[in-house]
């Protein structure tokens, strides 16, 4: 165990329906412990631990539920006692705008939007009760992945439906990944010489892909909707496709919507083209083989990938009163120099100028530019630190 003591840390908390993903993050966001607890509820599950000095201790918990996990890791945290706990919540309807302390209210709002999140808000929800059985004493807040999106005016978050469906149904475009595009927007605005106001074109682009048009900090526009299936071809996400499919599928194949929505969500995107995985990495290594027997679905996936990443990002800077740059991040914006340029490709007339070296340095968790002195707009790549973001929002809710 570290005799370092983290200074005022914040423990941050994203609880899946059979995990818990933490970190423990001081207020100076210089040190931090993490960890993963996973199968929760199995035999197997288990918890691995990484310390201050990145050591990892793995620890079985067989059968443990989330509250027996907490407790669990708490003890591995031993002396780095948390003031504060901040929850990622994937869903806040149109009732949360920004993180709330977390308030009996606030708990039952997040189980009754189950409704938007029927896979994330329950899970959500356990962990903060959780919390509360352990440390009752602990503040604790609630960041909501789509509270970011807000700010998004009508004429961009409204579907062209019946007024009732929304007004009585809350039907509307609330848009994901929040944390990421509030935090790299913010960090591009500290990493510019330009002055401001800044508008940028955000990229998080991951097995869950999303780009977000972001100016003077205010998210305009978004690529992801109701649900995170709308906008970009992901690792096994479709994204944009005709509505009337799922009444064609039904016709003509006989499926009910239960295996559609399978389909669409866990068998598309870059595993349904390529035919072989939902990883970028292994997906451009084989559109790369001459020998391997998917290599034409290989390129055509890493093809249609770029092509609509690049649209999609064309089509958000219409949201933007003026534009600065273009931020890559997430998996595959951090770490693939060839989809980057790819996707650039596809945005040919926007007068953007890659250097291809410096393009070809930023990768692992390297932060930087890759524009030339030509280039119209800035290039970033940043690596999305969404549990910094879900602690400094924590910190700012309860005046820490």
């Amino acid at each position: 165990m570290s005799n370092t003591i983290i200074s005022n840390p914040t423990l941050v908390v994203n609880c899946g329906s059979s995990s818990i993903k933490y970190a423990l993050i001081s207020e100076d966001n210089q040190h931090r412990i993490t960890g993963l607890a996973e199968n929760l509820g199995l035999d197997n599950a288990r918890i691995v631990h990484k310390c201050l000095e990145g050591k990892k201790t793995e620890v079985t918990i067989p059968g443990a539920n989330h509250q027996a996990a907490l407790v669990r890791i708490m003890d591995l945290l031993g002396d780095q006692s948390p003031i504060a706990v901040g929850h990622r919540v994937v869903h806040g309807g149109r009732e949360f705008s920004h993180a709330e302390k977390v308030t009996p209210h606030v708990i039952e709002e997040v189980k009754r939007l189950k409704a938007l999140a029927p896979l994330h808000n329950p899970a959500n929800a356990i962990g903060i009760e959780a919390v509360q059985a352990i440390h009752p004493e602990l503040p604790q807040v609630v960041v909501f992945d789509t509270a970011f999106h807000q700010t998004m005016p009508p004429k961009a978050f409204r579907y062209a439906i019946p007024k009732e469906m929304y007004e009585k149904d809350f039907i509307r475009r609330y848009g994901f990944h929040g944390t990421s595009h509030a935090y790299l927007s913010h960090r591009a605005s500290e990493l510019t010489t330009q002055s401001g106001p800044h508008g940028w074109l955000i990229a998080h682009l991951g097995n869950g892909s999303s780009e977000t048009a972001v100016y003077d900090g205010k998210s305009l526009d978004t690529s992801m909707g109701l649900t995170p299936l709308e906008g970009l071809m992901m690792g096994t996400r479709c994204g944009d496709v005709d509505p009337s499919l799922h009444i064609h599928l039904k016709r003509t194949l006989g499926l009910n919507l239960e295996q559609i929505d399978t389909i669409l969500n866990k068998e598309s995107g870059l595993l349904g083209i390529s035919g072989v995985s939902n990883d970028m990495r292994t997906v451009e290594s084989i559109a790369n083989d001459d020998s391997h027997p998917n290599q034409q679905d290989a390129k055509l996936a890493v093809e249609m990938f770029c092509y609509r990443a690049g649209k999609y990002l064309a089509s958000l800077s219409c949201a933007l009163p003026d534009m600065t740059g273009i931020v890559f991040s997430g998996g595959i914006g951090e770490n693939s120099a060839t989809i980057r340029a790819g996707i650039l490709n596809v945005m040919r007339h926007f007068g953007l100028d890659i250097d291809q070296q410096k393009n070809a340095e930023l990768y692992g968790g390297e932060e930087g530019s890759f524009h030339t002195a030509d280039s119209r707009y800035e290039l970033w790549v940043i690596p999305t630190d969404e549990e910094y973001q879900i602690a400094e929002e924590t910190r700012a809710v309860l005046g820490l």
